[in-house]
């Protein structure tokens, strides 16, 4: 089992930047994956980027590849999603995942999440 706890949402300006935090503990048997995914209201959770948590190979989705950063710390114990020039269509719930096994950007196929947190982009 794996538990996954994230932190640093809130409320930010279009054009700015905020930082998000996922913690994880736990075991897992085989090759783990970490991940981000977001989902705006009335819309489907959509994945963001992805990290081989044994190999460090960082995959992202193409809508946010160059403003959105996946990366982990040296302990391996939690993972963080930079996100700058933020834009209003940013507003979503952000949800840290995992899963055994290669990343996969489609959210039926991670087995672990976070609560959840709210990021809200003003104009």
């Amino acid at each position: 089992q794996v538990q996954l706890v994230e932190s640093g949402g809130g409320l930010a300006q279009a054009g700015g930047s905020l930082r998000l935090s996922c913690a994880a503990s736990g075991r897992a048997s085989g090759s783990l994956s970490m991940g981000w995914f977001r989902q705006a209201a009335g819309k489907e959770r959509e994945f963001l980027g992805a990290i081989n948590w044994s190999t460090g190979s960082i995959y992202y989705a193409d809508a946010v590849k160059g403003r959105f950063t996946v990366f982990r710390d040296g302990a391996k114990t939690t993972q963080y999603l930079t996100m700058t020039n933020l834009k209003p269509e940013d507003t979503a719930v952000y949800y840290c995942a995992a899963r055994i096994g290669p990343y996969r950007s489609d959210p039926a196929a991670w087995s672990y999440w976070g609560q959840g947190t709210q990021v809200t982009v003003s104009s």
